[in-house]
C-alpha cells in the first residue's frame, strides 16, 4: 500500500485545537501518494489563509490509520 496523506482545512473555534467550526465547510486539498507532495499542497493552502488565525489546514498520514500496526509507518 502506497503511504497516501489527506491535506483538508477550515474554519475553527480556536486556533490552537483542531475543532472545525462547521465540518460542512471543510475545503479537502487532496489525497496524496506521498509526504513531499502533501506537504507541497499544504503549504500552499495554508500560505493562502496565512493572515486569518480561525483557518487552518493539516496534513494527516492516512497510512497510519489505515494500518496502524505496520513498523515504521
Amino acid at each position: 500500500m502506497s503511504k497516501m496523506h489527506l491535506v483538508f482545512g477550515g474554519r475553527v473555534t480556536d486556533p490552537q485545537t483542531l475543532d472545525f467550526a462547521d465540518l460542512s465547510k471543510i475545503d479537502v486539498v487532496g489525497i496524496f501518494p506521498d509526504y513531499a507532495s502533501a506537504e507541497k499542497a499544504w503549504r500552499a493552502a495554508a500560505q493562502k489563509t496565512v493572515d486569518d488565525a480561525e483557518m487552518k489546514y493539516v496534513l494527516v498520514h492516512l497510512h497510519r490509520l489505515l494500518e496502524p500496526e505496520l513498523p515504521g509507518a
